[in-house]
């Protein structure tokens, strides 16, 4: 399944660029990388245009948010990770207190006749 969803920066060319920085190859800690895997997550991506993130995740059907949610709030490396990111990222201004926001899908090619 696949899933999109939605995130601004800091809108500061600085923070921008370490946050890209910290999403290089390699960067992301070993450990944070297996939670997202252990969770059930096939794949996934970050795009950036100015300081609006999109992530689009593919998800296999083991896949539960709330129980990879569970998994991270006890995970003291996926923790200092949230930490660290919390620095560079905002919620959207319209959904206030949720760091990613997912997007409804409108359209599909797949779908139209």
């Amino acid at each position: 399944m696949r899933q999109v969803l939605f995130l601004d920066l800091v809108d500061e060319a600085e923070a921008i660029a370490r946050y890209e920085a910290w999403h290089a190859p390699g960067a992301v800690p070993a450990a944070v990388v297996e939670s997202i895997r252990a969770a059930g997550i096939r794949d996934m991506e970050i795009h950036r245009t100015g300081n609006r993130l999109v992530m689009i995740m593919e998800t296999g059907p083991d896949f539960d948010p709330a129980r990879k949610a569970a998994a991270d709030a006890v995970d003291p490396q996926v923790q200092a990770w949230e930490s660290l990111m919390d620095q560079f990222q905002l919620p959207l201004p319209w959904c206030s207190g949720s760091k990613w926001t997912p997007a409804s899908r409108i359209f599909s090619l797949q779908e139209q006749p």
